[in-house]
């Protein structure tokens, strides 16, 4: 979720907006509801999640998961608990370097007759924990639980 040149007042703004649309359809919505909508079309838990976000001075989205953290989710397709080795922002983007130790190391051949097992990984997430590198079968690489 990137924040980036949003205001709260900018953030109200949509929801009034919302609020109007919604009432000229016939579906009337209350000022709260239609701050918490604002809050879930930006990808936030709340509105009071949002509006920490859009206050805050750098206005930059905190990052999915942070250095010695314990994480878990899948690794090409693999479920995995690791530890958070390393963690930086890729300049100009919404995206992560991260490197990963899991604590069992992880097969990621699905053929019976051969396994080829990792336990250190590297890759790229988004602000969500999900890789925008696709096995061939559409999945990311990886994908931290939320």
């Amino acid at each position: 979720m990137s924040m980036a040149h949003l205001t709260i007042d900018d953030l109200k703004s949509q929801a009034r907006r919302l609020r109007e649309a919604m009432s000229a359809a016939g579906t009337p919505l209350t000022h709260s509801a239609a701050l918490e909508l604002v809050a879930k079309s930006h990808g936030a838990r709340d509105w009071n999640t949002l509006s920490t976000l859009a206050a805050r001075t750098d206005n930059v989205p905190a990052p999915p998961a942070t250095v010695g953290a314990v994480v878990t989710g899948e690794y090409l397709g693999q479920r995995f608990r690791a530890k958070v080795l390393a963690m930086r922002k890729l300049s100009n983007s919404d995206y992560h370097a991260i490197t990963l130790h899991f604590d069992e190391p992880v097969d990621i051949v699905t053929f019976d007759s051969f396994s080829a097992f990792r336990q250190r990984v590297s890759g790229t997430i988004d602000g969500r924990g999900v890789s925008p590198q696709r096995t061939s079968n559409g999945r990311p690489h990886i994908v931290l639980d939320a």
